[in-house]
């Protein structure tokens, strides 16, 4: 279990029946150790990783896949507020029970509860700046712990100890009161992470004498509950933030059983003893208040809370036990099992115990025989995780692509970047596509593939037809498809729109090709040499391209200026180190230096296009090496750099591995291993940018591991250089694949020999096919680069052109 996590600080701690020191650079994280020789995979977990800077991450309970996350809030305004948590912060509003881990938007954070003692009833959380002016209470950072499965806090303004559990769709709280006349539970509706004004009505109802129940719209998605309380109340009220009586000045009702509103709230109150524990149960659902209750009989029928502390904590521990790293180095360790949690919380179940889950239609639906997956940041998550889960979590994988099966089916259309299944295109390229590929090419097809081949192929063709708006196709299809290539003048964000959408159809065709459509299958993988037509050869960069073929102006001396072209508005002048805001700018969250490299299918026809191995090489040299500086405005999201490498963003996360592709495999070796030790840490602050779903996380467990999917919608993974001594991952039918590093010590990054199954491996691949078939790599590591290794034309990894 750990305790907290100490920042910006360098100490050690022993105890008495186990020696347990870690010690990192700028952030310490002190563990409690299990009794006994070995811990579990689970003890190393920190669930305050990524809780600072801005990782977005959350510390509060959850298991695996689970549909709740029960955590603790401290605001929920503004960017730095996504999860609802910022680690920096000493007052908390409140425990509510659904969160996003490390996404860039603000969501969630629904159907709040908040312990105080108080005679004066509040109804709002009031400031972090003025505390008393609402519910929230102070805390100390030493009375705050967290393990997979269970939080705790004392909050210092009422002395309550607050403790959280959670099954898949049930979050329990136990509260340990001091003696006091008047001790409280709230529930509060109108708490809302993002506080979105398109929220409707919400509606509650006290049930009886110890059970409230009801439903949150949160910007059109209803959240259902049913709350369970150990003890009956003494008193009870509802309350409406909104409205405030004239003649009492209050806006809270004694004794009335129901309320309607879009911040409406309840209130329960207790006569406690000292130390008297008051426990709650609230079972969630999306489809309906009987769903929730149902949620809640079959997962938790009674009040045993430690019981269900330790499954969920055994639960996760079974999970991260598939995969086992043997090192010396606890720091990271920790690390690398805090990676795995993030990686398998990020995806969330969204169907009842009996099946039942909400479609994208608005209508009831029933998942048969598989968990239903609401959500999917794909933008993000296509890169790292999804590769990530089809080696260590394959029994959901089949479930992740039936899900989207069943909400094309739904819908009628392919969706792309979406939340709360609720459709969405709010990301460029069409990602869902590369999900989908990657697991039919590694073998997993227990879904309905020819009735997902139409909808990616229909998708790729067509504009939506009505009802659809014409946001829910690919954008910028039309001239992608006459021209070749998004012109900036017509679409925002064209560059890496037609990069990621040819890579996108190369996925098509792979598929394609598989399914024996030769014909589509040559239409795709001509339609993916698009991004040959926004390669400009004099600049060397992918460059924005206007709808008559000519380039955007260079910049020089000019001032940047914004033109616009009815209601579509862009940069008038190419920057190569522009990022830029929207909807004007002309790359993704980067510039034209961290785009260059974004054809991920076909990385040697981009070093072709460079001029070659040698040419290639200086060019990403000069990447690595250059000022970290990018044009004004400056970015948030231009973190975690080394020179125009931004580990802190998704499309910088295959650029080191692409020194493989050039015959240069050491320099790869060199930067992954650079990078995994400058952006990845213990404590709340180790992580250098958004969690986004796992994305961050999974690079860096298949990194470690010394592996990573550059093309996902290809079976190959590229080598890199692994962190640990050893890595033991459980495969299929009761077997392993171990992947062993001799002679691994920090400076010996570099490899200088290989064996698969004891024969000579002298390529930078390997196959999804060799790893599943159970076996052993083993890598002999040293100090000095093996220019030798992994060269030639038979050691490159898969790429179009070649």
């Amino acid at each position: 279990m750990n305790t907290r996590s100490l920042k910006y600080s360098t100490l050690k701690k022993t105890c008495s029946f186990c020696l347990c020191a870690v010690a990192i650079i700028g952030t310490l994280s002190i563990q409690s150790c299990s009794r006994g020789k070995d811990k579990d995979p689970a003890d190393y977990v920190d669930p305050f990783l990524g809780t600072d800077f801005f990782g977005h991450t959350f510390p509060g309970a959850v298991v695996p896949y689970g549909l709740i996350q029960l955590s603790p809030d401290h605001d929920t305004k503004g960017w730095t507020y996504s999860s609802g948590y910022s680690y920096a912060d000493s007052s908390i509003a409140g425990f509510s029970h659904t969160h996003f881990s490390g996404v860039g938007m603000t969501s969630g954070g629904d159907i709040l509860l908040m312990p105080t003692v108080t005679d004066k009833l509040q109804t709002s959380p009031g400031t972090k700046e003025n505390p008393d002016s609402g519910y929230r209470s102070r805390y100390n950072k030493a009375d705050e712990k967290a393990m997979p499965g269970y939080y705790s806090v004392l909050l210092k303004d009422g002395n309550i100890k607050a403790e959280l559990t959670a099954t898949k769709r049930v979050g329990m709280h136990r509260y340990t009161f001091p003696k006091a006349r008047r001790a409280n539970i709230l529930l509060d509706l109108g708490h809302e992470i993002g506080n979105d004004d398109k929220s409707g009505n919400s509606i509650l109802k006290i049930a009886g004498d110890s059970t409230i129940e009801g439903y949150k719209d949160a910007n059109g998605t209803m959240v259902y509950f049913v709350a369970k309380f150990s003890r009956p109340f003494d008193y009870y009220g509802t309350w409406d933030a909104d409205y405030i009586t004239p003649e009492s000045a209050e806006g809270y009702w004694p004794y009335k059983n129901e309320e309607k509103g879009k911040n409406v709230g309840a209130f329960v109150s207790y006569s406690t003893k000292e130390a008297e524990q008051i426990l709650v149960k609230v079972g969630i659902s999306f489809v309906s208040i009987e769903g929730a209750r149902k949620n809640l009989q079959a997962e938790v029928p009674n009040w045993d809370f430690d019981k269900v502390k330790t499954d969920a904590y055994h639960t996760w521990n079974e999970e991260l036990k598939k995969i086992n790293v043997s090192s010396d180095n606890e720091a990271q360790k920790q690390t690398f099992y805090t990676a795995v949690y993030h990686s398998l919380l990020a995806q969330y179940i969204g169907q009842d115990t009996d099946g039942q889950y909400m479609g994208m239609d608005n209508k009831i639906h029933t998942a048969k025989g598989f968990d239903f997956y609401p959500n999917f940041s794909c933008w993000d998550t296509y890169r790292s995780q999804h590769p990530l889960l089809t080696l260590i979590a394959p029994a959901h994988v089949n479930d992740i692509v039936k899900s989207i099966a069943a909400k094309t089916s739904e819908y009628g259309w392919l969706p792309a970047q979406h939340f709360r299944n609720v459709f969405g295109q709010g990301m460029v390229g069409d990602h869902l596509v590369p999900v989908i590929v990657d697991a039919y090419i590694k073998g997993y097809r227990d879904w309905n593939i020819e009735g997902l081949y139409a909808a990616m192929r229909r998708k790729a063709l067509e504009q939506p037809p009505a009802p659809f708006p014409a946001s829910a196709g690919r954008s910028g299809l039309a001239d992608y498809m006459s021209l070749g290539y998004a012109p900036c003048d017509v679409v925002t964000e064209s560059v890496p729109n037609t990069l990621e959408l040819a890579y996108n159809d190369w996925c098509i065709a792979q598929l394609a090709d598989a399914l024996g459509k030769k014909d589509d299958a040559a239409l795709f993988y001509k339609r993916a040499q698009n991004y040959h037509n926004v390669y400009d050869p004099t600049t060397q960069f992918m460059r924005p391209r206007m709808k008559n073929g000519t380039w955007l102006p260079e910049k020089g001396n000019n001032q940047q200026a914004i033109d616009s072209v009815g209601k579509h508005h862009y940069y008038r002048y190419f920057d190569p180190l522009l990022v830029g805001r929207r909807p004007n700018r002309h790359y993704t969250e980067s510039n034209a230096w961290q785009y260059l490299w974004s054809v991920q299918h076909d990385a040697k026809g981009l070093v072709n296009l460079l001029g070659g191995n040698e040419a290639f090489n200086k060019r990403l040299d000069t990447f690595f090496a250059m000022d970290a500086s990018i044009s004004e405005p400056k970015y948030v999201g231009v973190v975690g750099t080394i020179g125009q490498y931004v580990h802190g963003n998704q499309p910088s996360h295959h650029v080191a591995y692409l020194y493989n592709y050039a015959s240069s495999p050491w320099k790869t070796q060199y930067w992954t291993r650079e990078i995994m030790q400058r952006f990845y840490r213990t404590g709340a602050g180790g992580l250098c940018g958004n969690e986004d779903m796992g994305s961050l996380s999974s690079w860096f467990v298949l990194s470690s591991m010394g592996i990573y999917a550059v093309t996902p919608g290809s079976s190959q993974y590229a080598i890199g250089s692994p962190l640990f001594d050893k890595v033991e991952l459980e495969v299929k039918n009761d077997k392993t694949f171990s992947i062993i590093a001799h002679n691994n010590k920090a400076q010996n990054r570099y490899i200088q020999s290989a064996t698969l199954n004891g024969k000579p491996f002298n390529r930078c691949y390997i196959d999804q096919s060799e790893i599943m078939a159970g076996g052993e790599l083993v890598f002999e590591m040293g100090p000095n680069p093996n220019k030798n290794w992994g060269v030639g034309k038979d050691a490159l990894p898969y790429s179009f052109s070649k």
